[in-house]
């Protein structure tokens, strides 16, 4: 299991590679100024897609990393 400072940094590498550092750190910003419930927006985010196009998008996600 991983410490928190752990996820912490693996989480920043993350936004990071994906968004690089500026607007990781803009997205970091934006969560710390506002209320943000996570579990609610992930649950909004994907409403309208049924189960299989989730999954699609997972694995075309996957095979780029490839």
């Amino acid at each position: 299991m991983s410490t928190d400072t752990e996820i912490k940094s693996r989480g920043v590498e993350v936004l990071s590679q994906y968004l690089g550092d500026v607007e990781a750190e803009r997205f970091i910003a934006l969560i710390q100024r506002e209320p943000f419930d996570y579990t609610e927006w992930r649950r909004q985010l994907d409403q309208d897609l049924s189960i299989q196009q989730i999954s699609d998008r997972a694995m075309a996600l996957r095979n780029q990393k490839r």
